[in-house]
């Protein structure tokens, strides 16, 4: 393998981490919502039901520092790739928002 692959490999790796972190997060928070609702629909007591969801936010404040984590890793690897003399990594996926370089540079209205 390439550096460049290398690289690429290690930024897909974290990248993908962070997707699933954040999709653990946004699934946590539909279990408590659905965890509220079904009560309420079946005109049960807020007492029933209530450890189970003090445990689903404690899971979905457990993701939250797994999420604090693993931004802080992406930023010592930020780090760590300058300080290696790599320059900017321009593998970003193209779903982070940010579109792949086509070696074509064109300006734009800001």
């Amino acid at each position: 393998m390439t550096k460049t692959e290398v690289i690429a490999s290690v930024a897909d790796d974290l990248y993908a981490t962070e997707q699933a972190v954040d999709a653990a997060i946004a699934r946590a928070t539909t279990l408590v919502q659905s965890m509220i609702g079904s009560r309420t629909a079946l005109n049960i007591s807020p007492v029933m039901g209530a450890d189970a969801q003090t445990r689903a936010m404690e899971a979905i404040a457990s993701l939250a520092s797994a999420r604090q984590a693993v931004v802080a890793c992406h930023e010592e690897l930020a780090k760590d790739h300058r300080r290696m003399g790599w320059g900017t990594f321009l593998g970003i996926p193209a779903d982070k928002g940010r579109p792949e370089p086509t070696g074509e540079h064109q300006l734009r209205a800001v």
